[in-house]
C-alpha cells in the first residue's frame, strides 16, 4: 500500500482560515519570503508551501509562529485574525508557546558585501546560525 496522503480539509475550517492568510501574505509580498522563511526554521521550500495550502489540515508548528510573523510581516491586524484562527483551529498550543519564550532584539552592523544577493545570504547564514542555536539551547533546559 502506498504511503498516505497529507488529509484535506473542508472549505472554511479555522485550519484553512490562518493558512489562506498565510498564503495570501506570500501572494501579495514580494518574491522570496518563502524561501526565507524556509530557510530560517531549517526547512526546504515546499515545507513551507505545504504548511501554506489552506486545502491541507497539516498545522503550522506553533514554534514557528513568531518567525513568520517576524519574516512575513503581518500588520497587527493580520496577525491577530491569524492568531485568532490559529487558537481556534489548536486549543491550547499558543498558551505554551507564549508563555515558554521570551524574545529580545539586538542590532548588528554588517558590511555591504557589494551586490543584494549577498547581502541577503550574509542575512540568512546569521539568521539561520541563531535560530538553531537557540533551539540547540533550549534543549538543554
Amino acid at each position: 500500500m502506498s504511503e498516505a496522503r497529507p488529509k484535506r480539509e473542508a472549505p472554511g475550517g479555522a485550519v484553512a482560515e490562518y493558512k489562506a492568510a498565510l498564503k495570501a501574505m506570500f501572494e501579495n509580498r514580494p518574491s522570496g519570503r518563502r524561501q526565507k522563511l524556509a530557510e530560517a526554521i531549517g526547512k526546504n521550500r515546499s515545507f513551507v508551501s505545504q504548511i501554506s495550502n489552506p486545502a491541507y489540515q497539516i498545522p503550522i508548528p506553533a514554534r514557528h509562529l513568531a518567525l513568520i510573523f517576524e519574516i512575513c510581516h503581518f500588520s497587527p491586524q493580520e496577525r491577530a485574525a491569524f492568531l485568532k484562527a490559529y487558537a481556534e483551529a489548536h486549543p491550547g498550543r499558543l498558551g505554551a508557546v507564549s508563555s515558554a519564550r521570551h524574545d529580545r532584539k539586538i542590532t548588528l552592523t554588517l558590511p555591504d558585501l557589494g551586490s543584494v544577493g549577498k547581502n541577503q545570504q550574509l542575512e540568512s547564514l546569521i539568521f539561520d546560525f541563531v535560530h538553531r542555536l537557540i533551539l540547540l539551547l533550549g534543549d538543554e533546559h
